[in-house]
């Protein structure tokens, strides 16, 4: 069985413009709740041009889905001062992650690249690369200068990185995915952060 070539994003004049629009309704309706013709409306397009720079809704979703990405990265780097205590940056980035893992928009994300890895194992290629792997980089980057001041031992970033992030994942993340429950209740996040934090902490943290 051959596996159907992936149609290709295509930029233009109006490409930021379509892409703005999408973000607006993937957000407040989610994946299936959107529409082409939505879509269009609100980027203020024809489904024409629409269809000319994403000729397949997922493609758009996953674009707007890499785009968010990479902008809470960002936001949350701005906002977090790299000179502060690990306990208090990892709490922050904590409730960052859980924050996008229990969104309705984080979740579809999630189960759409899964959904579609066979026929377009390339989707989730590039949403791995501007979604885990950033938050990947984002905190190895924090705890290498964290380790240079001597405030955490790490011998393996990377790994630590990753294991920070699985860690915020814990009960809530699977819940939700699989429908266990449609929602995450503040103290339940609340105690997913800081377990998450307090175990890396016991890990990684000096020994005073």
């Amino acid at each position: 069985m051959t596996v159907a070539e992936p149609a290709q994003i295509r930029k233009g004049r109006k490409y930021d413009q379509v892409l703005d629009g999408a973000r607006k309704v993937f957000l407040d309706h989610g994946f299936e709740g959107a529409s082409v013709d939505d879509i269009a409306r609100e980027a203020g397009v024809s489904k024409a041009t629409l269809y000319s720079y994403f000729p397949d809704k997922r493609l758009l979703f996953l674009e707007v889905a890499k785009t968010e990405c990479a902008r809470q990265a960002d936001e949350a780097v701005k906002l977090i001062d790299q000179m502060s205590r690990p306990e208090d940056v990892l709490t922050e980035a904590a409730r960052r992650i859980v924050a996008f893992l229990m969104s309705e928009f984080g979740r579809r994300v999630f189960r759409i690249c899964v959904a579609e890895s066979d026929r377009f194992p390339e989707l989730g290629h590039q949403f791995y690369h501007s979604g885990p792997l950033l938050v990947r980089q984002r905190l190895a980057d924090y705890m290498a200068k964290a380790v240079a001041r001597g405030e955490l031992v790490i011998e393996d970033i990377d790994l630590a990185a990753d294991q920070f992030s699985e860690l915020c994942k814990a009960t809530i993340h699977e819940q939700a995915i699989f429908g266990v429950t449609p929602c995450c209740a503040p103290k339940d996040a609340e105690r997913v952060i800081r377990g998450a934090v307090e175990m890396f902490m016991a890990r990684y943290g000096v020994k005073r």
